[in-house]
């Protein structure tokens, strides 16, 4: 342990004692003493007042409607569920309506509330279903969403704290609030102590009910565990979850997620016990985990669905808007977060939104800075991580991602090596993310589906590598994370920019490394993406390259014999029982191309081996009873038995389509010529041809100092 971290354990140690040194409320995101000031604001800045007049329209329809406390009993979609978790945004919706305005209906409002929650919840069991993989609550069917319930109702409690009658708090508190405490420290003491999303909201739950009801021992439980041993809790989160660099070990999507306990805690923190520093904490690594986690987004905001991820999901969401206001009020000073801030159209009403909205509202806004970048995994940045490619902006930005990073916990999928390319504002080559239809209960009770795991994890899902026909580390978790790729090299400069790296655990006696790049060349506007991926072996195996597409194949270098009837699954395990195999077609010259038409442009992919392959076309949906799956179709590369393989592809983005005046430029690649003229595991070289100009590629593995050539 460092010596700050020495520094800020001994001040919670002493601190905690005498945790609040004046008890005032409300005093998380809105503070009495800057009330007047917020009050003011929604008033005088155009976003903050947009963003108080949609909470207020929401506290005025919860006053509209009578109260409804249901008996547990749906999963997530279900009656009860959506009721519980209306009901939590109707406490805090009101909480702030009656911080802004005093209007003595928003604090009865809450008032009410909890005092039916506090009427029923100790009589109410474990809840009657259940997610499989987690601890039930007893609002809903996983303690997670417990949790989140209560770091909702807390804050709305503290807003409407001086308007609901002593008696009343009284009641409140020791019928609900500390037994809802007991429930998730004792009950569900085996979550309140993982080092993991559901334990970041249990802790946050617990720590902000210990400020705001003024019992210190809450506080020391969410920030060291439930044994006060700092093995577990908020601090040791903070040190494993993340890397030096920000990145979240389970991937972007769970980011978002996290970010919102991990910044509303710490900004509790701040409040009561400011001498701690706790956004100074490791380096400042909460404000460096929210511009990570704005960098793990394409330029229309939406994550790089890595994981186990759902594909809707944008930075703005509320999770982000909260954490990009604090981070921009409480810890930088970056004048970025207010571009992401006014393309989020939205600010918590609190002081930091108030901040935001003020200095927007000044002019002070800058464009957000996508950058290329590496970005380490692991507590000590060793264990792998993201590499990230970027040219353009907005809508015209290409961006390629590596995913190299550790298996991300039991969210993670086996996809060791795996790309993800963007251009023209969407996805190109994309990701599956997660099989679930999120609180849709008639989809598997709003849960992950089967498929999750019999498909969407499995390395054949996604944009890797497949030896054998199975998955990496046979689909086992636990195996997994005992390993991670390693980082080879990266770099950025205005001509290139390429991120390599390399697995050698994922398969026993099996070496893989991939390489990708964004190279510019005079002849092109746009960058090629160039994709290296070797694979290295004393035996032989069967190598499988799927490439996963949008959009549909217009052309192609070779004659495709598609199945016409009696399709058949391309296997029976690891994701491969869910494949129809729609055609097989050799390539004897070990080199071809195919065009895909994606909206209204094209994308051919030149590709090329060591030695002669096949392209297998392959789409999603067999073996599906339940039509769980999403559609989705892939061309593959697939080399049957070799020792070593090495497939290498270059991709260009040409041409336009109008589909109104009906008219087609551009249709023919300028790429050609591709071959693979050295595989060398040290050394490769391809070559192609760009409009007929020849074009020569070094790849050098062991020699960073002169790592990509292009001659």
């Amino acid at each position: 342990m460092n010596y700050l971290k020495k520094v800020v354990m001994l001040m919670f140690c002493v601190c905690c004692s005498s945790l609040i040194q004046a008890q005032v409320h409300p005093n998380i995101m809105l503070s009495q003493q800057n009330l007047p000031a917020v009050r003011s604001g929604v008033n005088s800045y155009p976003l903050l007042k947009s963003s108080y007049l949609e909470v207020k329209q929401e506290a005025d329809n919860a006053l509209k409607n009578p109260i409804s406390v249901p008996v547990p009993k749906d999963g997530g979609g279900g009656f009860t569920h959506e009721q519980h978790k209306r009901n939590y945004q109707y406490i805090l919706a009101c909480g702030t309506a009656y911080a802004i305005t005093q209007d003595a209906r928003y604090a009865a409002y809450v008032k009410n509330i909890l005092l039916a929650y506090a009427a029923q919840y100790e009589k109410w069991p474990v809840h009657p279903k259940r997610e499989n993989s987690n601890p039930p609550g007893k609002m809903f069917w996983q303690i997670l969403n417990d949790c989140v319930w209560q770091v909702n109702a807390i804050q709305g409690y503290d807003m409407a704290y001086n308007g609901i009658p002593a008696a009343d708090r009284k009641t409140i508190e020791e019928h609900l609030f500390i037994p809802i405490v007991k429930y998730i420290t004792e009950d569900s003491k085996e979550t309140f102590d993982r080092i993991h999303n559901h334990g970041t909201w249990a802790v946050a739950a617990v720590g902000l009910t210990g400020y705001v009801l003024n019992k210190p021992e809450y506080v020391q439980m969410a920030l060291k565990g439930s044994d006060k041993s700092g093995n577990t809790g908020f601090m040791k989160q903070i040190d494993e979850l993340f890397s030096p660099d920000g990145y979240y070990t389970e991937g972007f999507y769970y980011q978002r997620y996290a970010l919102l306990p991990f910044m509303i805690f710490a900004k509790a923190i701040s409040r009561y016990q400011p001498q701690v520093q706790i956004f100074k904490y490791r380096n400042g690594l909460l404000a460096k985990a929210v511009n990570i986690a704005l960098q793990g987004t394409y330029s229309n905001g939406a994550f790089f669905p890595v994981n186990d991820a759902m594909k809707d999901k944008t930075f703005e969401s509320s999770e982000l808007i909260s954490a990009v206001d604090i981070a921009y009020a409480d810890i930088s000073s970056d004048k970025g977060f207010l571009d992401v801030a006014v393309r989020q159209k939205k600010v918590i009403v609190s002081d930091a939104g108030l901040k935001v909205a003020k200095d927007i509202a000044a002019g002070l806004t800058q464009p957000f800075s996508y950058k290329p970048m590496w970005m380490s995994d692991g507590k000590n940045g060793d264990e792998g991580g993201i590499g990230i490619l970027r040219y353009g902006a907005g809508k015209k930005q290409q961006c390629l991602v590596l995913k190299a990073a550790a298996q991300g916990m039991g969210h993670g999928h086996f996809d060791r090596l795996n790309i993800l390319y963007y251009d023209n504002g969407g996805e190109v080559f994309p990701d599956y993310g997660a099989a679930r239809f999120i609180n849709i209960e008639t989809k598997g009770g709003g849960g992950y589906l089967p498929e999750n795991t019999s498909w969407a994890k499995q390395t054949v899902a996604h944009n890797t590598l497949v030896v054998d026909e199975t998955s990496d580390f046979k689909a086992n978790v636990k195996e997994a994370s005992k390993y991670h790729p390693e980082l080879v090299y990266f770099s950025n400069t205005a001509a290139i920019q390429v991120v390599s790296a390399k697995e050698n655990n994922a398969y026993p006696g099996v070496q893989m490394v991939r390489t990708s790049a964004l190279i510019k060349v005079a002849e092109l506007q746009k960058p090629l993406l160039v994709d290296v991926v070797t694979a290295a072996s004393a035996t032989s195996h069967q190598y499988d390259l799927p490439f996963w597409y949008l959009g549909n194949i217009i052309d192609a270098s070779f004659k495709i014999e598609a199945v016409k009837d009696n399709l058949k699954a391309l296997g029976s395990n690891y994701g491969y029982q869910h494949l129809w195999l729609n055609s097989q077609n050799n390539i004897p010259q070990a080199s071809g191309y195919i065009t895909v038409m994606q909206g209204q442009s094209f994308y051919t992919t030149s590709f090329a081996g060591s030695s002669p392959f096949s392209v297998k076309l392959v789409s999603i949906g067999a073996n599906d009873p339940q039509m769980n799956l999403l559609e989705g179709k892939a061309f593959m590369l697939s080399q049957a038995r070799a020792n070593n393989q090495t497939f290498v592809s270059v991709t260009e983005n040409h041409g336009n389509v109008d589909p109104i005046a009906e008219t087609t430029s551009g249709a023919k690649s300028s790429v050609s010529g591709l071959s693979v003229i050295s595989p060398d595991q040290n050394k490769t070289i391809f070559s192609f041809k760009v409009k007929e100009k020849p074009y020569t590629i070094t790849i050098n593995y062991h020699d960073k100092s002169n790592f990509i050539q292009i001659n």
